[in-house]
Formats: C-alpha cells, sequence, structure tokens
C-alpha cells in the first residue's frame, strides 16, 4: 500500500464483531490475588463519612460493610491507574499485511470524573497495519479496559485509546469510535435516559488521507448500524 495514496482492493478488511472479554483478566485484587492498588481503609473512612453526611447509619445492618464493599470497589473500577497499558499488549507479525483490520463492539465501563458516576458503552477501532505488525484481538480490548478504568472523560479515553495503538504497532492510519450512555444525565441534571455520546479519534491516514478516511468510517459506521 503506498503511504501516500492507498491503493484499491478487492480483497475485504478483516472485521471481528462483539469481542468476547470473559477471557480478560478480571482487575478484582480477589481474583488475582494481589495487593490493592488502592488505600482500602481511607477509602472505607471517606464512604462512611459520606454516610453520615448524607443522614445515614453506617452501623445499621445493612451498611456495616459497605464502605469496605465500595473500597473494593473501586480498587477494581478505577485499576487503570495503576496499570501499565504496555504490559497487556502483545505484538505479531504477519509480512506483507497492510489491509484494515476492525474490532467492533468491545464493551466497557468507565467513570466519569465530574460526578463520579459511570458511563457504559461499547468502542470500535479500525487500524491499518503496518510493516506487518498486527495486534493480538483481544489485547485491543484490553487497550479499552485499562483506558477506561479511572476517572475520565469520554472524549479523552476515545484519543487515548487510539493514540495507545499508534503507539503499540506505529500503524498507516486508526480510527476510533467510542458511544456511552452516561449516568450524570441518566440519573440526575438533565434526566434524559437513553441518550447516547460518540466521539471519534483519527490517526495517520484514517484522518488525512480522504480514501482510507472513508473506508474506516463506512466499516465503523457499519458495525454500529
Amino acid at each position: 500500500m503506498n503511504v501516500n495514496k492507498p491503493e484499491q482492493t478487492n480483497r475485504d478488511p478483516i472485521v471481528y464483531d462483539s469481542v468476547d472479554t470473559d477471557d480478560l483478566e478480571s482487575f478484582s485484587c480477589a481474583s488475582q490475588g494481589r495487593q490493592p492498588y488502592v488505600d482500602l481503609p481511607r477509602i472505607e473512612k471517606a464512604v462512611r463519612e459520606i454516610l453520615l453526611a448524607i443522614g445515614e447509619d453506617p452501623e445499621r445492618e445493612g451498611l456495616l460493610e459497605t464502605p469496605l464493599r465500595v473500597a473494593r470497589m473501586y480498587d477494581e473500577l478505577f485499576a487503570g491507574l495503576h496499570v501499565d497499558v504496555r504490559d497487556v499488549i502483545k505484538v505479531f507479525h504477519e509480512k506483507d499485511h497492510d489491509e484494515m483490520i476492525m474490532v467492533g463492539d468491545i464493551p466497557f465501563y468507565s467513570m466519569c470524573e465530574h460526578h463520579l458516576l459511570p458511563f457504559i458503552g461499547r468502542a470500535h477501532v479500525v487500524y491499518i497495519p503496518q510493516g506487518g505488525r498486527i495486534l493480538g484481538l483481544s489485547k485491543i480490548a484490553r487497550i479499552v479496559d485499562v483506558m477506561s478504568r479511572k476517572p475520565q472523560l469520554q472524549e479523552r479515553l476515545t484519543s487515548q485509546i487510539a493514540d495507545t495503538m499508534v503507539e503499540a504497532v506505529r500503524p498507516m492510519g486508526v480510527a476510533v469510535i467510542v458511544e456511552a450512555e452516561h449516568l450524570c444525565m441518566t440519573m440526575r441534571g438533565i434526566r434524559k435516559p437513553g441518550s447516547l455520546t460518540v466521539t471519534s479519534a483519527l490517526r495517520g491516514l484514517c484522518k488525512s488521507d480522504a480514501r482510507s478516511r472513508s473506508e474506516a468510517m463506512s466499516l465503523l459506521n457499519r458495525r454500529r448500524g
């Protein structure tokens, strides 16, 4: 493929639908047998103070273990702050492969940094390999997982996925679309359940070359549709 003017090809891009993330390692410290990433006692104390501040009794039966449960939950939900994404990436070499690859419908859960409420959605990733460098399919899902497990903005998450792909495999182009429902819009404020926020990030040929951009966006939109 000519970098400045990509060749037309009769071969279809490789498309992988609905990534199964069951094989991904859990970020739970209990399941991994690791030490907690976060300061559990400090979070427990803070949650207890919040319960008191809203007028609840942290000593009643239903709330006795809530501070510890929340602390353990935060250890899992914010594990991405403490994991180096490079440690979950594995690059393979497939000689002369330079056709588009798409992995779609990657589910994720993240926490909006403004209200610490979840936003839940799916990510779709397209890239054009260069030099035969191919990323293991589950590794793309791992990138999404690591980047989403921290206080986030959807716009930043989308860019971080794209930039990590660029750093990992140095492709000719990358396109990422993320669509999510934000519970800060569903549970509070404007209260519009079902509203989806869609963000995109384009890198390399997927941004600079009209033909590559059109092909990538066609794949992404077809998958989303």
